[in-house]
């Protein structure tokens, strides 16, 4: 059995848990994590439905131009009616879909099979997802790797007079020296006042004496993501800043320790949480402690205080607390931890300790 047959008899044990006998994948990442086929299909159909008796089928258009996949697919083309294509291969009883699936090819093919009972059957896909086996968590090592030193370098890059986007520029060019598919997500770079935004995007931003510097970056090699960040402060740092620091890695050093197979998801984050809102900053910190990543930057699941899931060996999932004053200042450190039975694995080894840069 090669690694896709073990991946999709394991979705099939997810199926027959959740009393589904045809899951059809529409998601492009889930459909190669299935098969090893990657198409980026845009608007167009493509799906793979696993059935529990094993007689899975590819629905796919002549334009992929696929060649002998090995495996029996259905082809159509751009003038073919995809509900009367895929209806004649969904038996009576129940089906599930995936979250991906666009209302257009789904409303037809229901209308289509009026016998059969549509369900969202994402989770028998991306509760497999959430475990890497082996081979994902090597690849994870090696992207993190990789951000790890583009990390280091754009820390080095930093100087007098830079802009946040000519500090993406750099990265982005860094990622592509290392073969990378691309970053991860949209980087997040940015100088003083401006990281008191999460989610802020590089701009024109002038850096300044004092100013701190979130750096939330990730690249994707070999299809999969990885994903970290580090504060720096540029020539000097403020003394409440300096506090604030240290609680922020504190709380993330703490909750790290924590990690292990069996502890439940909720009391890692309520961990962190705690130490913030000791500190006085709790409403400071404004979102969940981590996110589930692998193929994609965030996937199923993640650390949050309402998460009662327990951690099992070969998850991955960041460990990023945050502490954000409005109009002065951020800081953020996150790493990506797997899961292992009595404890974790740390995939980013960018020191943590506060460094000023620019002295």
């Amino acid at each position: 059995m090669n690694i896709y047959e073990e991946r999709t008899a394991r979705v099939r044990r997810e199926m027959e848990k959740s009393g589904i006998s045809q899951l059809m994948v529409t998601d492009h990442l889930s459909i190669y994590y299935l098969t090893g086929i990657d198409v980026l299909p845009f608007e167009r159909f493509w799906a793979y439905l696993v059935r529990i008796d094993g007689e899975n089928l590819l629905f796919a258009n002549i334009l992929f131009a696929l060649g002998d996949t090995g495996m029996p697919t259905v082809t159509f083309n751009d003038n073919d009616d995809v509900a009367k294509i895929v209806s004649p291969h969904i038996a009576s009883g129940v089906l599930g879909v995936d979250k991906n699936m666009a209302a257009r090819f789904l409303l037809p093919i229901i209308e289509s099979c009026p016998n059969t009972r549509v369900v969202l059957g994402s989770n028998c896909v991306d509760n497999v997802r959430a475990i890497k086996d082996k081979t994902e968590q090597e690849l994870m090592r090696r992207a993190s790797q990789i951000n790890d030193e583009c990390m280091e370098k754009l820390a080095d890059f930093i100087h007098e007079g830079v802009t946040e986007k000519e500090c993406a520029r750099y990265l982005n060019d860094c990622y592509a020296q290392y073969g990378c598919q691309g970053p991860s997500f949209d980087g997040i770079i940015s100088f003083g006042a401006n990281a008191a935004d999460p989610h802020h995007s590089p701009d024109d931003t002038v850096l300044k004496d004092g100013d701190c510097i979130v750096i939330d970056i990730g690249c994707k090699k070999d299809y999969y993501c990885s994903d970290m960040t580090r504060t720096y402060f540029w020539k000097r740092a403020d003394p409440e800043y300096v506090k604030i620091y240290d609680i922020v890695r504190r709380a993330n050093e703490t909750a790290e320790a924590m990690v292990k197979a069996g502890v439940p998801l909720m009391d890692i984050d309520i961990t962190a949480r705690d130490i913030i809102s000791e500190a006085g900053y709790g409403e400071y910190f404004t979102h969940r402690l981590g996110h589930f990543i692998g193929m994609e930057d965030h996937e199923k699941g993640d650390v949050s205080a309402v998460n009662s899931q327990m951690a099992e060996a070969g998850m991955i999932f960041s460990i990023e607390p945050g502490v954000y004053l409005p109009g002065r200042f951020g800081v953020r450190i996150e790493d990506l931890v797997i899961v292992t039975e009595d404890g974790c694995e740390i995939l980013n080894h960018v020191d943590k300790g506060l460094r000023i840069l620019g002295v």
